[in-house]
């Protein structure tokens, strides 16, 4: 059973007389590589996934486990990302903003409350515009923003594996874009492919 405190503010909204609560996170912020990822959910109020947590507690495999039982109970879901390309000319904090925000206009029911992890709502171009509620480790206190997490973890991991097989020198399978001294290694040798994040690499 989904533990009922996970669902502690998606009820504190609905008792307020919301109608469509989701859950909003993203993935993706710190790697040299890659797009930055954010899915938006909506959860049943009976919503049972056992298992459900914050995705960075969770192994790979149980991730992908969990991915498409989130995707058949969810009321509506949603996936979106922000290009490194803007990441570069923007920066991160806004390009997660627009990632977050692009998710939530995404999803087939028009949320009219959003529960955002992390305690940022904006940056300099781009920023969270559905009334929400910020929460600091939502991805392990509310059940809709750890499955947002977990779709937005486990689409942006599948993207850097099939962006591979494009540029296998970097071996994006196993570091997912991460700074990892494999990847550091391989930018020495290679230098940066078309999607890196050129504003991540000053230290190179």
């Amino acid at each position: 059973m989904t533990d009922a405190s996970m669902f502690e503010f998606e009820e504190k909204y609905r008792a307020l007389g919301y109608r469509a609560v989701c859950g909003c996170d993203e993935a993706g912020a710190g790697p040299l590589a890659g797009p930055v990822y954010a899915a938006a959910v909506i959860l049943p109020p009976d919503a049972d996934i056992p298992g459900l947590n914050d995705s960075k507690k969770l192994t790979e495999r149980k991730r992908e486990q969990l991915f498409p039982v989130i995707q058949q109970t969810a009321i509506a879901w949603a996936v979106a990302r922000v290009e490194a390309e803007e990441i570069d000319a923007t920066d991160i904090l806004s390009a997660r903003m627009k990632a977050m925000q692009l998710a939530m206009d995404a999803l087939s029911i028009r949320p009219d409350f959003a529960l955002i992890d992390g305690n940022r709502d904006k940056g300099r171009t781009a920023a969270i515009v559905t009334p929400h509620e910020l929460i600091v480790q939502g991805d392990s206190r509310s059940a809709s923003i750890a499955a947002a997490s977990i779709l937005a973890k486990v689409s942006r991991d599948q993207w850097m594996v099939e962006t591979a097989k494009e540029y296998p020198q970097y071996q994006f399978e196993k570091h997912k874009g991460y700074g990892t001294k494999l990847h550091y290694d391989l930018l020495r040798a290679y230098g940066p492919s078309p999607i890196h994040r050129r504003s991540f690499l000053k230290n190179l």
